[in-house]
């Protein structure tokens, strides 16, 4: 048997090969140096396309980069240089891009933060990162922070957009065309950067507490830049769809690799996702867990709205398939549940995976395809990160045939730590740590290595991880040791040939009364199979058992009401033209006793299941978890704490 040490010397000498050949900013000491190299190289190749933006805009490579210069150059007309602060406060759209690095390319350093995010927040990181400079969206969002930036050591603010202030404001205030108007009349001035200066501030979420600012340097970034192809090898022109937030460390890193490879990204948004996969046809797309249960959902809502006939031909097709999957994985030996199949074992189900190959290319042609096309039909691969990826949804994919490869890391990581590779794509794990980074697991009071195979608090070290949190010595101290070993926070275990495996965050940990410790996540990631199940939050800490908070599928439930001869009262919901249908509320003991048989199955058909992971009580909430009402973090993880105080009484009376 293979042992983890000799795993990792393979995967790094088998990484450590194709980086050799195939890196070009090795050299490098910022970030921003990429983009005249860019520039040379890809030329007319089409970099940005933001179709949906004000204003619209397509940029070659040749523009971008010279976009960035300009933008750098107007910022030093301006009096921006080398330690300089800036505040950038806005969402996706070429322009994001053109000053984030020209603002680097001036020498100065910025803060990001969503343009929809909360007022005191950003007032509290323009403050708290020292700014002196202000770049926002539009001018809606510089009214909306008011007079109190007057109470800032602020001297300029700068529009992205190309509006006119209307109105007097508090201080200097120039638009995008200005800036860039000053930049073509006044010559850029190279600026020396090392590879330890603070590239970026990103501001961690606050769920408890004030935000910390994560200081990311340029080696920080560009570990990540020089790493990423052993995970994927993007081609010039390879086309991508960004739909994450720009300024969060995982769509931003990966903007920065892929457009330092060439690709042609275009930028989209929830609202325009499904018309852009169809146009844009992308080979490659980063998401978290929600967007990927989104697309799964949109496929079982069309599945439900076909006949009966055709309904149990696709889900015969389904059940099929997966049996194929699952057969299929276990004679590559890549299922994470069962580690340790013997030769024959392996043979078995490799025969079974034979004999289901027709059906499942049948399903394919019947159904899959359609699904498949709706990604764009071209798809290389999607990357999944930001939370744990739910079994059914890495067996939902692979059906399709859209590979789906997953990757782990955090804010303080830059945040790549481990990914799946393609040749080794283990589903369940978060993949093998990517080259110059160490992942070990110690018990969380001791801090003592655990061996192989024991779950326990993940530590990291390498590269990626921060230079600290900013002005917050303490904190970085807590979550840095005197080693090196950064603090995670997740808890988990690694595999004989080197995949971490998570299972839960330490502070998401729910204790029991009976002393048993449960993890929420993967069983939240279970009841998410449901199809009246659209969003799940698991509790009980001190507790006899669990409960959860169960934000329904309306559509669904409506239609399984109508197979009951009734309809679904509900408000906001149309009553159906019918007479002879029934009436039914989401307190009628019907529904409870169809979301409690669902529980029970999707929990029990959950690898590793204990009885203690049982469901007891649970409370159906109309409200969904977003972004917009504070539920949901910009990458579209609940936040706990946030829900926990909404819901309170709810909880409480759950357990009485």
């Amino acid at each position: 048997m293979t042992t983890l040490s000799q795993a990792l010397a393979e995967l790094s000498h088998r990484d450590g090969t194709y980086l050799q050949a195939r890196n070009p900013y090795e050299q490098l000491r910022a970030i921003h140096e990429i983009w005249p190299l860019v520039a040379r190289t890809f030329g007319d190749i089409v970099a940005l396309d933001d179709p949906h933006g004000y204003p619209v805009a397509r940029l070659t490579y040749q523009q971008l980069g010279e976009a960035i210069r300009t933008f750098a150059a107007g910022l030093q007309a301006l009096g921006v240089g080398v330690g300089t602060h800036i505040a950038l406060f806005a969402d996706n759209s070429h322009r994001w891009l053109i000053a984030d690095q020209g603002m680097m390319t001036a020498g100065a350093m910025n803060a990001v933060r969503s343009g929809t995010a909360e007022t005191q927040e950003l007032l509290y990181i323009a403050e708290h990162s020292e700014s002196t400079v202000i770049v926002v969206e539009n001018l809606a969002l510089l009214q909306r922070l008011g007079d109190r930036l007057a109470d800032l050591p602020l001297t300029l603010a700068i529009l992205l957009s190309d509006e006119e202030p209307s109105s007097p404001l508090p201080l200097q205030t120039l638009n995008f065309s200005q800036v860039m108007g000053l930049g073509h009349s006044h010559p850029h001035t190279p600026v020396q950067v090392s590879l330890q200066d603070i590239a970026t501030l990103i501001y961690t979420s606050g769920t408890t507490g004030q935000p910390k600012g994560v200081m990311l340097s340029h080696g920080n970034l560009l570990h990540q830049i020089n790493t990423l192809e052993v995970v994927v090898q993007p081609q010039p022109g390879d086309r991508v769809v960004s739909i994450l937030p720009s300024w969060h460390s995982f769509e931003r890193t990966a903007e920065y690799f892929l457009l330092s490879r060439g690709c042609s990204q275009t930028y989209s948004s929830i609202r325009h996702l499904k018309a852009d996969l169809k146009a844009v046809q992308p080979q490659y797309m980063v998401g978290v867990p929600r967007l990927w249960e989104s697309i799964y959902e949109g496929a079982q809502k069309q599945f439900r709205e076909q006949t009966p006939a055709k309904q149990r031909l696709i889900f015969t097709c389904l059940g099929l398939s997966q049996s194929y999957v699952e057969n299929l994985w276990r004679y590559q030996n890549l299922k994470i549940d069962q580690p340790h199949l013997s030769r024959l074992e392996r043979l078995v189900s490799g025969l079974r995976a034979l004999v289901l190959w027709p059906l499942h290319q049948l399903g394919r042609l019947l159904v899959y395809n359609k699904v498949r096309q709706a990604t764009g039909g071209q798809v290389k691969q999607f990357i999944s990160g930001g939370g744990s990826l739910a079994r059914h949804l890495d067996i939902f994919f692979e059906i399709i045939g859209v590979p789906l490869l997953v990757g782990y890391g955090l804010t303080e990581t830059s945040p790549v730590l481990s990914a799946r590779r393609a040749w080794r794509n283990l589903r369940g794990a978060a993949g093998q740590p990517i080259p110059g980074t160490e992942l070990k697991i110690v018990d969380p009071e001791t801090r003592q290595d655990l061996p192989q195979g024991t779950q326990g608090l993940v530590l990291t070290r390498g590269p990626q991880i921060m230079v600290g949190y900013y002005h917050n010595p303490e904190a970085t101290a807590r979550a840095i040791d005197s080693q090196g070993w950064f603090d995670t926070g997740d808890l988990g275990w690694i595999s004989s040939d080197g995949n971490v495996v998570l299972t839960g965050r330490a502070k998401d940990t729910i204790v029991l009364t009976n002393g048993e410790n449960i993890e929420p996540q993967p069983i939240e990631d279970a009841c998410l199979r449901s199809p009246y199940i659209s969003q799940i939050m698991v509790v009980g800490q001190d507790q006899r058992s669990l409960g959860a908070l169960i934000v329904p599928d309306l559509e669904a439930l409506q239609q399984w009401a109508a197979h009951q001869s009734r309809w679904l009262a509900v408000a906001g919901q149309e009553s159906p033209a019918s007479p002879s249908l029934v009436p039914i509320t989401l307190a009628d003991r019907a529904i409870e006793t169809l979301i409690r048989d669902e529980l029970t199955r999707e929990v029990k058909d959950r690898p590793g299941y204990r009885p203690d992971d049982r469901i007891g009580s649970f409370r159906l909430v109309l409200e969904p978890f977003s972004i917009d009402n504070g539920l949901l973090t910009q990458t579209l993880k609940v936040r706990r704490p946030v829900v926990m105080e909404r819901y309170h009484d709810m909880i409480e009376a759950m357990f009485k």
